[in-house]
């Protein structure tokens, strides 16, 4: 009997916390919501929901693998769940797993027969499925693929005499120039498709010249700053010019990758961060991110936004310049700067790194794909990645690879901290993520760090979110994917 009261006592304090939990994830607060599920599953492992809800919140982080492994747990312990196989199909349609989605939202069909939002969500996943198929159908072997660049003549493109936005005389992209496209951006004017392509073409010629690991040398007594992920939101990009200055040679910048996607004012993003580029390629340099990749921008609005306000040609151009993006950067042999992280392996030096043919779409394992997508973690070691992509790696993992590097400090993105910014190990490794209310609901501040030569301690601002016109986050996504916003 005692044995069956502490089981109770066990169940009730385990439906305290999930509805705590729940009111958490209401908040939008997920990583709290997250600990609430797992004290409650903690008391009760045996209960379907506790793994969904927390499945659901992991998806909310972006956490793909960590949903579809909570999921799966739901599913085993009562196959009837719907829910289980509902949150393991979005997870997986995340990821970009059409086919697995598909069997999961045919598994809820099954279960739930008379489910009209069930037979909606199938029948966007059936579409999805067949439009793969098909592209893959069609697709020409990357052998026989000629570069879309190659057949652009952007100079042959005639300019209306009543277009009236921004315009690049001769072949010198100027600060006048791209101050008067930030304006017309701002007031949601569009760039001329002959300017467009002209930016996006003389920024592949610089970026294809560099190697896959860039050195930058900041001189002593000035000062370099780093930005992480600004995910489409052009208005906060606008507010860290404010707050820092516009990029110059005195006042030189990085942005460590994914520019793009989730925020629906990403070719704005893109085409200004290259018209700097083009305008002085000192004042900004540019890191491939996991988003920066066809996949990604399938699913997450880039390609469907370039669409819209361009053409499908330059959907193909910016994905051939992605592909010539630098992986990581290392500021006066001190800092290494990356948008994910570290390796499956030790003793990776930086000649390896620079070694890598980046000339391609993200692989799914490698150094390639672990600089792209990999995590820190609290504890020691290596462990299975929560995105379902790469790994996480602890403290000892950067100690290492710094000290095999002469290094002194990690820099990386890549995931949203609710101020801005998070030291980690040791204070051997900073995130910094520069995309304040990310999504609009994450309610996060955004942070960007300032280095000073020749000490380089970082220097990190954080800035809040300002408003932006009434177009939601997301707006061109994969409409499948919109379901589950």
């Amino acid at each position: 009997m005692p044995i069956m009261e502490t089981d109770n006592s066990n169940d009730s304090r385990a439906e305290e916390l999930k509805l705590l939990a729940n009111e958490a994830f209401k908040a939008h607060k997920y990583a709290q919501a997250i600990d609430l599920y797992t004290q409650a599953i903690e008391l009760n492992s045996q209960n379907a929901v506790y793994w969904a809800n927390r499945s659901i919140a992991h998806l909310k982080l972006e956490e793909y693998g960590s949903a579809i492994l909570d999921a799966s747990k739901a599913i085993e312990v009562d196959p009837r769940y719907s829910k289980g196989y509902y949150r393991r199909g979005a997870a997986s349609l995340a990821m970009g797993k059409f086919k697995e989605a598909l069997k999961d939202f045919q598994q809820v069909k099954k279960i739930c027969p008379n489910d009209p939002d069930a037979t909606k969500k199938l029948k966007e996943c059936e579409k999805a499925v067949m439009k793969l198929k098909f592209a893959e159908a069609i697709s020409v072997p990357e052998s026989q693929r000629r570069p879309v660049a190659e057949s652009i003549n952007y100079r042959s493109i005639d300019v209306e005499p009543q277009y009236s936005g921004a315009r690049i005389e001769g072949d010198v992209v100027t600060l006048d120039f791209v101050k008067k496209m930030m304006e017309d951006f701002k007031n949601q004017k569009t760039l001329h498709q002959r300017y467009a392509f002209q930016i996006v073409l003389q920024t592949k010629e610089l970026l294809q010249t560099l190697p896959s690991l860039v050195d930058i040398n900041v001189p002593k007594g000035n000062h370099f700053t780093v930005c992480g992920d600004v995910h489409g939101q052009f208005y906060d990009l606008l507010n860290i010019f404010e707050l820092n200055g516009l990029p110059s040679e005195e006042n030189p910048y990085l942005f460590n990758g994914d520019f793009v996607d989730r925020g629906s004012f990403s070719l704005e993003i893109i085409l200004t961060l290259f018209a700097f580029k083009c305008m002085c390629p000192s004042a900004i340099y540019l890191a491939r991110g996991n988003h920066e990749s066809k996949s990604m921008n399938r699913i997450y609005g880039f390609e469907g936004e370039v669409q819209s306000k361009l053409s499908e040609k330059f959907v193909e151009l910016f994905a051939e310049v992605f592909c010539c993006l630098p992986l990581a950067h290392v500021i006066n042999s001190k800092v290494f700067v990356v948008h994910g992280g570290l390796f499956s392996v030790d003793g990776v030096k930086l000649s390896d790194i620079k070694a890598i043919n980046r000339f391609c779409e993200p692989p799914e394992e490698g150094l390639m794909c672990e600089l792209l997508w990999s995590d820190p973690q609290p504890t020691p070691g290596r462990g299975p990645s929560k995105r379902g992509v790469g790994l996480s790696f602890g403290g000892d993992v950067t100690k290492r690879f710094l000290q095999d590097n002469n290094l002194d400090l990690v820099v990386r993105s890549h995931e949203v901290k609710d101020e801005g910014y998070e030291i980690e190990h040791d204070g051997k490794l900073i995130t910094v993520f520069s995309a304040p209310n990310y999504c609009d609901q994450m309610g996060n501040k955004g942070a960007f760090i300032r280095f000073e030569a020749p000490d380089l301690k970082p220097n990190i601002v954080t800035f809040s979110a300002v408003p932006h016109p009434d177009v939601k986050p997301m707006a061109y996504a994969n409409n499948f994917l919109r379901l589950f916003q």
